[in-house]
């Protein structure tokens, strides 16, 4: 990545911390909205602290204001009376427009101009901030990496040639274009199937793992919540903060009984979403291969290692396919096609991920990718089933709500899941 202080705004009104966070801590104090002719205010005094750096979760029923209270942070809605402060700087002081440039925003869809090209809409805020051609291109391409999209087959397009997913990623590199500290997100994962939005999650937390930003997001999933949250936010009707604390503490030791309900039933499930791949001990190599490397190279190698299959990597070390060294033998190269249902997880992603993709492979496990998409390892079967059993433990030390057999459940997905590669019943 090139370095990021070519590409900062020549003025800002905020500024992040330091020490690696690029994020700014935001400060609600008493904020309050009413609409003239309501009885009761959207949102009635909230205080919060969003700490820099960290993804801060708005949940709670409709209408209790999380969305509201979103929008006022960035001034979209004026809040009738209280203060809000991001970096230390009271955001009621400042021009809007000029704040609103410097604090990415992300809806469904992504919010792009159907009439813009996908460079054109990232380089927008850039272009209002006075941005050279040259720099605004540079940063536009260098954003697109950042989300999964290749800037050579991508920067051209409309948005009407992109899929939802495509089209959500496009948003969060518009929103990050000006290296906000802030980015505020609203529902940004709710108009896409489930499969892409576990996908989006994944590169969320990726990015926000290389830029540590200070994120707020309003979510109607609580399991979403869950995953992508460093703290979680449970609000009530005016925006009442009912709970306001770290998933686990959420999960385990809810406020009341109206923050019960909302977690709802299967807490020891939820608490899978609390365990990410990179925490499991027990991630594995395995054989690998570039494209166009001869097969006879691959399956010496493979058969050293006792593997059946062999992950084949681009240029750039992203896996392209897994495949058992039968079929490469067959095809005579490792070709450079990308597998369409490659099971592959990120490193942050969750145990639950890692299950659902697993229970789709017939590999008997998942690859595992790290930063860009880079290969690092594969995740098995049987190292999943044991943090299965670990999550179980490590919820009754907490006393959280049990729903179900967790040991059962482990031996259902040991008996649903395929074999791993190197096993007679993979290999076959």
């Amino acid at each position: 990545m090139p370095d990021r202080s070519s590409t900062r705004p020549t003025t800002s009104v905020l500024d992040g911390d330091q020490d690696g966070v690029s994020g700014a801590a935001i400060d609600l104090v008493a904020v309050t909205k009413a609409y003239p002719g309501q009885g009761a205010p959207a949102v009635d005094s909230i205080s919060l602290q969003v700490p820099a750096g960290e993804v801060v979760m708005l949940v709670g029923p409709s209408g209790c204001g999380k969305t509201t209270t979103l929008k006022m942070i960035n001034r979209l809605i004026e809040p009738t009376s209280g203060t809000i402060t991001i970096g230390g700087r009271d955001v009621l002081s400042l021009d809007g427009d000029e704040l609103r440039r410097q604090i990415g925003y992300v809806i469904q869809a992504g919010g792009l101009f159907p009439h813009m090209s996908v460079a054109t809409n990232v380089g927008l805020v850039p272009g209002m901030l006075g941005w050279d051609k040259r720099r605004t291109s540079e940063r536009v391409d260098e954003l697109l990496e950042l989300v999964g999209l290749d800037p050579r087959r991508y920067r051209d397009r409309y948005p009407r040639e992109l899929s939802g997913g495509q089209q959500q990623r496009v948003g969060v590199a518009r929103a990050l274009a000006a290296d906000p500290p802030v980015l505020l997100m609203d529902e940004p994962f709710g108009a896409v199937d489930p499969i892409t939005r576990q996908r989006l999650q994944d590169e969320l937390l990726r990015i926000q793992d290389e830029l540590r930003k200070t994120i707020v997001c309003v979510t109607h999933d609580f399991d979403e919540a869950v995953k992508l949250g460093d703290r979680i936010v449970v609000l009530g009707e005016g925006a009442r903060v009912v709970q306001y604390d770290t998933p686990a503490e959420v999960l385990s030791h809810p406020a009341d009984s109206f923050v019960s309900d909302f977690v709802g039933s299967g807490a020891s499930l939820k608490a899978l979403t609390l365990v990410r791949v990179d925490d499991l001990d027990g991630l594995q190599e395995t054989t690998t291969a570039r494209v166009g490397e001869p097969v006879a190279d691959i399956a010496a190698r493979a058969r050293a290692a006792g593997d059946a299959a062999a992950v084949v990597l681009d240029g750039r070390g992203r896996p392209l396919r897994w495949v058992w060294v039968r079929q490469l033998e067959e095809e005579g190269a490792a070709v450079g096609d990308r597998e369409d249902d490659l099971p592959t997880v990120d490193r942050r992603s969750t145990l639950n991920d890692a299950l659902d993709a697993m229970l789709g492979s017939s590999y008997g496990g998942v690859v595992v990718t790290g930063r860009r998409d880079v290969y690092e390892g594969v995740l098995f079967i049987q190292t999943a089933i044991d943090a299965v059993q670990a999550a179980r433990v490590a919820d009754q030390e907490r006393s959280a709500p049990v729903a179900g057999n967790d040991e059962r459940s482990a031996q259902v997905l040991q008996q649903a899941l395929p074999e791993e590669p190197g096993t007679e019943a993979g290999a076959a």
